[in-house]
């Protein structure tokens, strides 16, 4: 049985996992994609670290405090890019990260 702390880190990064995937893929469709490349690029690195995070923590791995501490670096990182922007899928994905950073450090310590 997963704490209530364990939860609400997983679905965190299920939920900011999709943000960043929505993200990159709204960012695609933008006149300029390729003004978007580094934020594109964060997007789905921390979309898949995420996701890594959410099974590690689900199946209690033996690595997960280690994992959620890179997925908190990543998901910084991201937020900290979107936030440079003024798209609405960028707004969301810059919020969705920061909660998941939280939720990520709450489990680290």
């Amino acid at each position: 049985m997963l704490s209530q702390k364990e939860m609400d880190c997983l679905r965190a990064c299920n939920e900011c996992a999709a943000a960043c995937l929505q993200c990159a893929a709204a960012s695609l469709s933008e006149d300029q994609p390729l003004s978007m490349a580094h934020c594109i690029a964060l997007d789905l690195e921390c979309a898949d670290i995420c996701r890594l995070a959410a099974a590690s923590i689900a199946r209690h791995g033996d690595h997960r405090n280690a994992i959620c501490g890179l997925c908190a670096q990543a998901c910084q990182a991201c937020s900290s890019e979107c936030a440079k922007h003024a798209m609405e899928h960028c707004k969301h994905c810059a919020n969705a990260c920061t909660l998941c950073a939280e939720a990520c450090k709450a489990m680290v310590h």
